[in-house]
């Protein structure tokens, strides 16, 4: 397995298989472009086999904090690893762009994802209730 940053509009959408909806170029050109945006893929055999993404939050009186945005294995390479191996990868970057901390969001029933992301030395910090506002399709 080898785990290594996007950096091209390509490689994104060579993995297309992997996110919830097809990626649009565009897009990919956006996120690419932003400040503060990572995604990582793990390769296996070549082939795109899981990504995680993340985004540096910055606030004036906290510093930076890496959000683990996404993460995503093809079933076919699932329970191997992968997705404990793109968390430590996600977090050693955040680390090395000195970020003080890591979270992500996970719905309570979501077992294996828990599983993966504690595997990987994250900590449950207590109860969580995300809230949300939906603004209509994605443009």
């Amino acid at each position: 397995m080898d785990i290594r940053p996007a950096t091209t509009v390509a490689e994104l959408l060579a993995a297309a298989h992997l996110y919830d909806a097809p990626p649009r170029p565009g897009w990919a050109a956006r996120f690419l472009a932003a400040g503060g945006h990572l995604l990582l893929i793990a390769y296996v055999d070549g082939v795109p086999a899981g990504f995680v993404s993340g985004i540096e939050m910055l606030h004036p009186d906290k510093g930076t904090e890496m959000c683990l945005y996404e993460l995503a294995v093809d079933e076919r390479y699932r329970r191997r690893g992968i997705g404990r191996a793109l968390t430590r990868a996600l977090a050693a970057e955040a680390r090395e762009r000195g970020c003080y901390g890591m979270w992500v969001g996970v719905e309570r029933g979501n077992e294996p994802a828990l599983a993966t992301y504690r595997s990987a030395g994250a900590a449950d910090d207590g109860g969580f209730t995300m809230l949300t506002w939906e603004f209509g399709t994605a443009r």
